[in-house]
């Protein structure tokens, strides 16, 4: 029987959703790689999985800054030479007011982080889930999903946190499904999810004020994309907790998928 070792990189693994992940991959087998914007939390987080049975070592950078993204990539690279799963977990939640914030960069906020980022990281660690092929990519996003307007994809006018982030979110899911065409599956896979509704998390308490969903069911739903065999070959899917479900309709859409692509490409500066 063969023993699956994997190295995971995960994204924002020092709260919520991702610390839940990061605790439950730790007993694991393998080798786990944390990103974290903050450096303190990192370490406490390192601390706090002392007795982990996976190797574990901890990245940092903030997402909102796409230099330090490309940084990430090659800090990756300098830990491993290859990586089985890429779990994009990190994200910014609609905030508690319509306050439309820019990411150094210049770009809106949530674009930045929740879309463009895991855009431009997944080029920047390509080369890495080629060499653990047959790999995955996990894109944690959302049943909260809204069109771009192509007009205004930044959002200058009619801004609203709860459209920012719905937007984001259908952006991570429309050029997922374009990713998944575009890598061969049984190189790479990519699959996107909405992992619960409202867990009890910073993001949500802050946002919306009230839970729907248990943490757990968020953390089982992630893991079946990262683990089963089932999944095995199966690319540019999308998943409501642990079933297979349909996204919003237009990110089907392929001239959609293409615009966004460009934009994606476009505002990253990266070329697939």
């Amino acid at each position: 029987m063969t023993v699956w070792n994997p190295t995971i990189l995960l994204t924002g693994a020092t709260g919520g959703l991702g610390q839940a992940l990061a605790t439950t991959l730790a007993t694991g087998s393998g080798r786990l790689i944390l990103h974290g914007r903050n450096a303190q939390r990192l370490q406490d987080l390192r601390e706090d999985l002392a007795g982990a049975t996976a190797q574990l070592d901890v990245v940092q950078a903030d997402l909102a800054d796409l230099s330090q993204v490309a940084q990430l990539g090659h800090d990756v690279a300098r830990l491993t030479d290859h990586l089985d799963v890429v779990v994009h977990n990190a994200g910014v939640g609609k905030g508690a007011t319509d306050t439309r914030e820019v990411s150094a960069d210049g770009y809106e906020l949530r674009l930045a982080v929740n879309h463009l980022a895991p855009f431009a990281l997944t080029k920047h660690v390509l080369p890495l889930l080629a060499a653990g092929a047959p790999s995955r990519v996990v894109n944690v996003a959302s049943g909260a999903q809204e069109p771009i307007d192509f007009d205004d994809p930044q959002l200058e006018q009619h801004y609203s946190g709860k459209r920012a982030y719905a937007q984001s979110k259908f952006a991570m899911v429309a050029t997922g499904f374009k990713m998944a065409r575009t890598l061969a599956p049984e190189v790479v896979t990519v699959n996107s999810l909405h992992p619960a509704t409202l867990m009890p998390t910073r993001m949500v308490h802050e946002g919306y004020g009230r839970t729907v969903d248990e943490l757990q069911t968020g953390v089982d739903a992630v893991m079946q994309l990262i683990v089963s065999p089932k999944l095995d070959g199966v690319s540019g899917k999308y998943f409501s907790i642990q079933q297979p479900a349909t996204a919003h309709p237009q990110t089907y859409d392929a001239r959609v998928q293409d615009r966004l692509w460009e934009l994606s490409e476009f505002l990253t500066g990266v070329r697939y």
